[in-house]
């Protein structure tokens, strides 16, 4: 039975720890400190046993997933490291900056580990491991073989080499999470002065979309619920857009807006837009409706 390691339990480790089926499971996550913790609930909820740290947790496994938040990718590699048993899989799911993740092969590499770069290009829901990913390294070809048995389908051999993958990712993050910074700002002033169905619908003429204020509903709670990993994944984008020789004003700009977010998200994640809307405008200051236009 293959014995699989997972490092991080929130949203992608849990979804992962569900559906990989035939396998032997065990975890570590910084937040098993508190038993209130999300991870340690992940943890009761799904019967995993609990690991005193990371070294016992990769200790005589075949695969270990690293699935942190973007700040602590080599932290993680660094913290594994010494338990991971000769030619043990190790990828790397973080959405870190290429550097951090050519770091964290370097100490995979040097353990005895066989590191892979993977960058996922959706959000892990609905598709699950079905998820589009994007591998990367000198070992991604034959990882690509050994995992999709275990129902890793949406796997892309895509560079020899680390690095690559992991820039596609945050390029496109500084896209996808730019987009639900600007609706959060925009939408929140429109509500203000009551324009906000004027506002969706003139998005139309360039951005086509079947129904915009589900959309924007949909990219808004994201935001709320996520802020905190977004804007760690903002300032990861940063880095990389600034090693490319570009001052990265917007990467900058997206991550305190994504924190913003994750600091005034509503009790209720489930509404439609408007009461969303209304639910963060309410812990504003001075937002007294001003009225819709004659």
């Amino acid at each position: 039975m293959t014995a699989v390691a997972l490092l991080g339990l929130g949203e992608v480790g849990s979804v992962l720890a569900e559906d990989l089926a035939g396998v032997r499971l065990s975890a570590w996550d910084v937040a098993f400190a508190d038993e209130t913790s999300a991870a340690s609930r992940n943890a009761r909820r799904l019967g995993l046993p609990s690991t005193s740290d990371a070294v016992t947790a990769v200790r005589d496994t075949d695969l270990v997933i690293s699935a942190v938040t973007a700040a602590n990718d080599l932290v993680a590699a660094r913290s594994a490291a010494p338990g991971l048993p000769a030619g043990c899989w190790y990828v790397d799911l973080n959405s870190a900056a290429p550097g951090q993740k050519q770091a964290a092969a370097e100490v995979v590499e040097a353990a005895g580990g066989r590191y892979v770069e993977a960058a996922v290009m959706s959000p892990i829901t609905p598709q699950r491991l079905a998820a589009p990913m994007l591998l990367g390294g000198p070992h991604a070809s034959a990882f690509a073989e050994f995992a999709r048995p275990l129902g890793f389908t949406g796997l892309e051999v895509y560079a020899d080499v680390v690095g690559p993958a992991s820039a596609t990712k945050l390029c496109r993050s500084v896209m996808i999470k730019g987009v639900e910074a600007l609706l959060a700002e925009s939408l929140l002033t429109a509500r203000e002065w009551g324009v906000e169905g004027q506002v969706l619908a003139s998005l139309s003429n360039l951005l086509p979309s079947d129904d915009w204020e589900k959309l924007a509903a949909y990219l808004f709670s994201r935001s709320l619920e996520h802020g905190a990993r977004r804007a760690e994944e903002l300032r990861e984008a940063a880095v990389t857009v600034a090693g490319a020789g570009i001052e990265p004003v917007m990467a900058e700009a997206i991550a305190r807006r994504q924190d913003w977010a994750a600091a005034h998200r509503p009790a209720d994640l489930g509404q439609d837009l408007l009461p969303l809307l209304d639910a963060i405008r309410a812990q504003l200051p001075g937002t007294a409706t001003k009225g819709t236009p004659e």
